[in-house]
């Protein structure tokens, strides 16, 4: 059970304090240009009220599947196999990831705002945006007010105490402008940032996964096209295009449920529809049989190494080149450091907060091999690895023991759902057994 954050209230709080104990300030304030008008008060708390609604929508808001009431497991792929979520019990929606926090499948989860003590998700998304978009709007039209009194009391700094404000309006004044101005600058950050997700289509959890693809890229060009998972699965790794970004405009309409572009700015604008959440227009640039995220061997299953007739019909370039001296070398160190790896325990290993030393040996192919084997031998383990903000999966509130790649594994699929899906389907489903020595194939079909 997550521990309660303070997040939520704190925010709260600070809304309270920028938005109502400013107005009583800059009516009080002996300064020009005086009290605020009419016109100015009623404008600055309809934006205000805007703030209240749209924060308000983005905590309440259901973010994820509800699977009963939207019945969508019958409705996408005909009952195919597909992601199977192990924590929920149930199939996992495309570009969904299951939320620790929330204890739910989120689909295009972007984070788990601990500001809004709610995943910021499809549904959650117009909401979240609406709320960021007011509140710096409100928050600039504060600093406004704040930045001109200032500026008039820097001019009389030189008069007579007396004349100007109060010791506590004066810490009154400078506390709401220090508050304001740094809370305004952080918010239109993650704003800026928000709007780019929208109009790439490409979600915070989505850059994580790009990000972490291209890495992979990068490493397997230098083995060969393929990198090494649990083991010593090898791993065919080819590079895939994102494949949800279907322009600007459709992404602008699928992100805030809505082609009417008033209505994007509506606090009153309703939620995405449930089933909207389901499937997702692709750009066509990769096969459609090509799932996303692609695969990544750190976060493989089944790491029972390969028997060795599975590992001479694998037909892959990487055989080619494993006679070159050099690519032996680095084979051998690799050998050699999982041993020492595995002889200091994987649990000392992970919970150790700096990278282990790796062993010294001499380089036959110059500093770009040493990098790369510098980076498989500090890579921070399964499921560990970081982006360039150092930031994990997990640190995002995914769940990463679920969100691992089982697209193809029925461990932890009940029986009943092999046999309907076997029923929808109308082929023969593979089970595994339980002990992979009692069978040499490792399936046994029902007929």
């Amino acid at each position: 059970m997550p521990k309660p954050s303070l997040a939520a209230p704190s925010l709260i709080l600070l809304i309270l304090f920028l938005a109502y104990t400013s107005q009583p300030l800059l009516a009080r304030l002996p300064l020009p240009p005086g009290p605020l008008t009419t016109r100015q008060t009623l404008v600055f708390n309809f934006v205000i009220g805007f703030v209240w609604i749209c924060y308000s929508r983005a905590c309440l808001t259901d973010p994820g599947i509800r699977r009963k009431r939207d019945g969508w497991e019958e409705k996408e792929d005909g009952g195919k196999k597909g992601r199977w979520c192990r924590k929920c019990g149930g199939r996992k929606p495309k570009r969904a990831h299951h939320c620790r926090v929330c204890g739910k499948c989120i689909p295009k989860m972007d984070h788990h705002c601990p500001w809004t003590a709610n995943c910021v998700s499809h549904y959650t998304f117009p909401h979240f945006l609406r709320f960021l978009f007011y509140a710096v709007l409100a928050m600039s039209y504060l600093e406004y007010f704040l930045l001109i009194r200032a500026g008039h009391l820097w001019k009389q700094r030189n008069l007579p105490s007396y004349l100007g404000p109060s010791v506590l309006q004066f810490i009154h004044l400078l506390s709401l402008f220090s508050t304001n101005s740094f809370v305004l600058f952080a918010v239109s950050i993650l704003f800026a940032r928000s709007l780019w997700s929208l109009a790439t289509n490409t979600y915070t959890i989505e850059g994580w996964e790009i990000e972490r693809h291209e890495d992979l890229v990068r490493r397997a060009r230098k083995l060969g096209g393929y990198v090494e998972g649990p083991g010593g699965v090898r791993v065919r790794i080819t590079k895939q295009e994102f494949p949800y970004d279907i322009g600007i405009w459709e992404n602008l309409k699928q992100g805030m449920g809505s082609g009417n572009i008033l209505s994007w700015f509506s606090p009153f604008s309703s939620t995405p529809n449930p089933e909207s959440g389901l499937s997702y227009g692709v750009n066509g640039f990769e096969d459609l049989s090509l799932a996303w995220p692609p695969p990544d061997p750190d976060k493989m299953r089944h790491t029972h190494p390969p028997s060795q007739q599975q590992q001479q019909q694998q037909d892959n370039p990487y055989t080619s080149i494993t006679t070159r001296p050099d690519v032996l070398a680095f084979r051998r160190r690799q050998r050699e450091d999982f041993k020492w790896r595995q002889a200091l325990g994987n649990h000392k290993y992970q919970q150790q907060p700096q990278q282990p030393q790796e062993p010294e040996y001499e380089s036959e192919n110059g500093s770009e091999e040493e990098d790369e084997y510098r980076a498989l031998v500090t890579s921070p383990g399964r499921g560990e690895w970081v982006n360039s903000d150092g930031d994990r999966l997990k640190d995002f509130g995914v769940d990463d023991e679920d969100d691992e790649d089982d697209e193809d594994d029925e461990e932890d699929i009940s029986l009943a759902e092999l046999i309907r899906r076997r029923r929808n389907n109308g082929t023969t489903t593979a089970l595994r057994l339980p002990d992979p020595g009692s069978d040499p194939e490792g399936t046994q079909k029902i007929e």
